[in-house]
């Protein structure tokens, strides 16, 4: 029962369990095949223009060689000899596919590329530092031998459970060598270019090799399901979330267990893979987990018969894969949901994150036809556009299910398409946000596990179920009664018509301050002893993680209270989770200051809390960039809690040292 090999499916009477790959066309009848073409094409080229065919024979006689130029002729002889070597094996074919989609990736981040310290998303700049911080924990992890769990270089004292915060281990460490020579935002733009081109050839890999035989058909899959307006959405900040790259390989394997005859084997098999796409995003792993569970469940219940032979390999194989994933994850697992920092569930407000109606028919921001403006309302915010196909793609599918209706496999497709189309509405089903009904989110939400999702990326698993439904279509075309011509002009403009409004456009950046010189040229360390911590002007939190960058430059060689994090509130563990550490009214004040440039006036009882903070913080110094907006009623407030700052490169220092350490 693997749709790994679902081509077979076509005919809906078919008793073929579903499998029977088709036999893909031969490298060397591809070649005889192509030549065949061009010579027709020439041959049809002549009887509209007229001009002789190149190998034909002339009018009234035989062939005759072009004429060639005397001293080219040696050349050009070399050069169509060699080209007769040459070939196109498959594993060229694979590289040329790789190549294609890594220029794209490079095309769609450009604007990263150009100075990847100094631009960042336009919106939102908190998860890219977030991402920076994280990878400069995988240096301290291999240089160090840190547990990589969980760290106290931020939110100190009470430290951040880095299980919860998707710490992206499986990214961060094996790309060490690459931050340490380069820094976390190289290794940032690194991950996003390769994510996106990464996920869109494993797609491609897998389809070519177990779903179509028809290269452009593999092609395109890969492509939509690599730079989809989902991807293109989170590529600017998310690069855990676009590594999708393993997916394709966990559902074949789960396709392959249903029929192993080593199901020991390939249970362990999965749960390798399984285990490396847990320490890179858990959530798509969940995702991954449900689709496979509603499309077996989809084959099943329109061919009963193929549960009686499934069965068996498939117990054995995921008990398998259970044990050995179980032991490799049991510790991380334990840290995650019952170690210090652990959380249960998310806040309210990311919990209600469901994607509009509408945004299924609507291009996405980042692409050729998006618009910014008109998706406002249909998206929880720009970084989560986890659907928008646009209205001919989203047209052109349900076309696709209405013609291949009779074939088992797209029926499974589409009832998976379904389903995780629905959860992605979330709580409440909206239509150009005019709440229509009550979603199915609202039942499920509170379920373990389930509790810790985002509803609106259900829309990302509809996406590459789309990417599929489409690669079937162009594979089935092939079978169409009608002209070969034709039916390659209708292909071509299907394609046109369906992936123009949602090709890919360079991800907008902007330009965000550097790193102080006083970080840069290590003059902090005069200040900062190794259990004490350097507090940047504001506190970091969600709003404000130039901090969380300056740590990541130095590889977190300085401690930090504050940041951007996952946490349970108030600090308490198992309290559900928001967004940053307990309350501090040191870090409110300067944020508000912050933000709204006025310097308030200060009484004894706020300097002495706020004193009380930093002694909790065991603070050395506070640091004030001299071109932090609104820096001057910054300073002015700082001064007013302890004292004068003294100016040291291109920052305002304090150092409390006297005030906070008991020694003194």
């Amino acid at each position: 029962m693997t749709p790994a090999e679902t081509r077979a499916a076509a005919s809906p009477e078919s008793d073929v369990v579903v499998g029977s790959p088709t036999e893909p066309v031969t490298v060397s009848e591809s070649v005889r095949h192509s030549e065949r073409t061009l010579h027709s094409a020439s041959a049809a080229g002549a009887a509209v223009t007229g001009a002789p065919v190149i190998g034909a024979p002339a009018a009234g006689g035989s062939a005759t060689a072009p004429t060639v130029h005397p001293g080219r002729s040696a050349a050009a002889g070399r050069l169509a000899a060699r080209w007769r070597r040459f070939r196109w094996t498959r594993r060229r074919v694979d590289l040329a596919v790789f190549g294609g989609f890594l220029l794209v990736a490079v095309w769609v981040t450009s604007q990263i590329w150009v100075d990847p310290a100094g631009r960042v998303a336009s919106l939102y700049t908190s998860d890219p530092a977030q991402v920076q911080f994280f990878l400069a924990h995988s240096v301290r992890v291999v240089l160090h031998g840190e547990f990589p769990f969980f760290t106290e270089q931020f939110n100190y004292p009470d430290g951040v459970n880095l299980m919860a915060n998707t710490a992206i281990l499986a990214l961060g460490i094996p790309m060490v060598p690459v931050t340490l020579l380069f820094g976390p935002a190289v290794t940032f733009v690194v991950l996003v270019t390769l994510g996106l081109a990464g996920t869109a050839w494993a797609w491609y890999h897998v389809l070519s090799r177990h779903v179509v035989s028809n290269r452009l058909a593999a092609v395109v899959g890969g492509w939509l399901c690599g730079f989809s307006p989902a991807m293109l959405s989170h590529a600017s900040w998310h690069p855990n979330i676009i590594s999708q790259f393993l997916l394709p390989f966990i559902v074949w394997r789960v396709m392959v267990i249903t029929r192993s005859t080593r199901p020991y084997r390939d249970g362990a098999l999965l749960a390798l893979l399984v285990t490396a796409q847990a320490f890179i995003n858990e959530e798509i792993l969940l995702f991954t987990a449900m689709g496979c569970g509603i499309f077996l469940i989809a084959m099943v219940a329109q061919r009963p018969g193929l549960w009686s032979a499934a069965w068996r390999p498939l117990a054995k194989a995921l008990a398998t894969c259970a044990v050995v994933a179980g032991a490799l994850l049991a510790y991380p697992l334990y840290i995650q949901f019952a170690g210090p920092m652990a959380y249960h569930g998310l806040s309210d407000a990311v919990r209600d994150y469901g994607n509009d109606i509408a945004a299924y028919l609507a291009p996405g921001s980042p692409t050729i036809g998006g618009n910014q403006r008109a998706n406002v309302d249909l998206a929880p915010n720009y970084s989560e556009e986890n659907a928008f196909f646009g209205w001919s793609l989203a047209l052109i599918a349900v076309g696709i299910v209405l013609w291949l209706r009779r074939e088992m496999l797209v029926r499974a497709l589409a009832a998976t398409a379904a389903f995780y189309t629905v959860l992605s509405l979330g709580e409440r089903i909206t239509w150009w946000d005019r709440e229509l009904m009550i979603g199915p989110w609202e039942w499920l939400v509170r379920l373990p596990l389930l509790d810790a999702v985002v509803p609106t990326r259900f829309g990302m698993i509809t996406s590459v179920v789309v990417a599929i439904l489409l690669a079937l279509a162009i594979e089935r075309s092939r079978t169409l009664d009608l002209d070969r011509r034709v039916v390659r002009t209708l292909t071509a403009a299907g394609l046109v018509l369906a992936l123009l409004p949602i090709a890919p456009m360079p991800l907008p950046m902007t330009s965000r301050p550097p790193v102080p010189e006083f970080i840069t040229s290590d003059r902090w360390r005069a200040y900062v002893g190794p259990e004490q911590t350097l507090v940047p002007v504001p506190v970091p939190s969600m709003g404000n993680t130039h901090g969380m960058r300056w740590a990541a430059a130095t590889n977190l060689d300085f401690k930090m209270p504050g940041g951007y994090f996952l946490a349970p509130r108030n600090g308490n563990t198992g309290d559900p989770g928001r967004f940053g550490g307990r309350p501090s009214g040191i870090g409110k004040l300067l944020e508000e200051v912050a933000s709204t440039g006025r310097t308030p006036e200060l009484d004894d009882r706020q300097r002495r809390r706020s004193l009380d903070e930093l002694r909790h913080w065991k603070a050395a110094v506070l640091v004030l960039p001299v071109r932090q907006p609104h820096s001057e009623p910054l300073r002015q407030t700082v001064e007013q809690l302890v004292g004068p700052a003294r100016l040291e490169l291109d920052v305002w220092v304090w150092d409390v040292r006297p005030l906070t350490d008991p020694r003194s």
